[in-house]
């Protein structure tokens, strides 16, 4: 008994010698906040030491300009939660960037010509021309010693200065009174069976849903899962809300790749009550569908940082949930997306994968085998 009950001393305090050893260590693994300042400032990044010094460099700006990717209906209520926040930055102006103005503001980014502007929207297939026009804050840095509440996991884990505020996963939508539930396949190679071939289904013509699966399955397979997709002969069709409305309409059962989000939205506007989606797996996923970042010229950086901050906070994100609809962070807890991946496999577009989905998204293109035009 005695030796029972001193074993159980002795066991204690080895986990407890264990417990303090790993903190220990951990804690001289990570460097001090001076030291962290340090070393950004060494590599040209800027770090601030304490969340007070933003603020007031915040409150001397007093404005802020935004180009964002998130959905309109989310602009009055997250602009009215800032103000509440922080009542210093009176004038806030939001505007919408589409794919195709993203790319006419790049155009002008690289001009020189988009002075004003203090955020950027980057889209995931253009995020990699983006980056050379951010201002180089230490994000990263700040974010994981506390200077900004912001989880490091929705921040760049190799630029340090891009933040991830939405993650996006890919679904199916399909019109339940033309394929039953049980017809729809539950894993993206199910669309390669004989009964899917001629015109049965929708893809998109910009694959960014198939380029997601390049993390998990590797380039190879992605590409060669896109010929074969190609070869069942497929309707190809372009833009989410479009295609998924005609869905809705009977124009066509199933639609192959569209955004959960997307799907959710067209579900709650449908009066039929036929529209219906399925999450398939892997779960192409893409962890900073809305990147964002602050433009080198911004007159207003400070007042970004504090907007970056508030947009992953649990207040921010409720609105995005609420507003965009559903596409908070994969990492905010208790967000929809989160709650629909639990369980699945999945193909994680990370920050690794972020920088090269430009490429991954134009070969898959390649690989669906389109005719090109002949050059004179």
């Amino acid at each position: 008994m005695r030796i029972t009950v001193l074993n159980k001393i002795i066991g204690s305090f080895i986990l407890l010698f264990l417990f303090m050893f790993a903190t220990t260590h951990a804690l001289a693994a990570s460097p001090t906040l001076p030291q962290a300042k340090k070393e950004a400032e060494a590599k040209g990044y800027i770090f601030y030491a304490t969340h007070d010094e933003i603020v007031a460099k915040a409150k001397k700006e007093g404005k802020l300009r935004v180009m964002t990717g998130l959905d309109p209906a989310n602009y009055k209520p997250l602009m009215n939660a800032f103000k509440q926040k922080y009542p210093f930055i009176t004038d806030i102006h939001v505007e919408e960037a589409t794919t195709d103005t993203a790319q006419k503001f790049l155009l002008e980014i690289k001009a020189g010509q988009a002075k004003g502007w203090d955020i950027t929207h980057m889209p995931p297939e253009l995020g990699k021309s983006y980056m050379p026009y951010l201002m180089k804050h230490d994000i990263l840095g700040m974010a994981r010693h506390g200077v900004l509440k912001i989880d490091p996991r929705m921040v760049h884990s190799g630029e340090r200065n891009i933040v991830g505020v939405t993650s996006a996963i890919s679904a199916v939508a399909y019109n339940r009174k033309l394929i039953a539930d049980d017809k729809v396949p539950d894993r993206w190679e199910g669309f390669l069976r004989p009964e899917f071939k001629g015109k049965k289904f929708v893809t998109d013509l910009r694959p960014l849903q198939i380029a997601g699966l390049v993390p998990l399955w590797g380039l190879e397979r992605t590409l060669d899962f896109a010929r074969k997709l190609a070869a069942q002969q497929p309707v190809w069709g372009k833009g989410g809300a479009r295609v998924t409305l005609s869905v809705a309409a009977g124009e066509n059962p199933l639609y192959l790749g569209p955004n959960f989000s997307t799907v959710k939205r067209a579900m709650d506007k449908d009066p039929t009550g036929s529209l219906n989606y399925k999450v398939i797996e892997p779960v192409s996923t893409n962890i900073g569908q809305h990147s964002t970042g602050t433009l080198n010229t911004a007159d207003h950086p400070h007042a970004a940082l504090l907007w970056f901050e508030f947009l992953v906070s649990p207040e921010g994100q409720e609105i995005i949930d609420k507003y965009e609809p559903l596409k908070a962070s994969l990492f905010t807890p208790g967000s929809v997306v989160a709650q629909e991946v639990r369980g699945k496999e999945l193909s994680v577009v990370d920050w690794n994968h972020f920088t090269e989905l430009e490429e991954y998204i134009a070969k898959v293109f390649e690989a669906f085998g389109f005719p090109k035009a002949d050059k004179k």
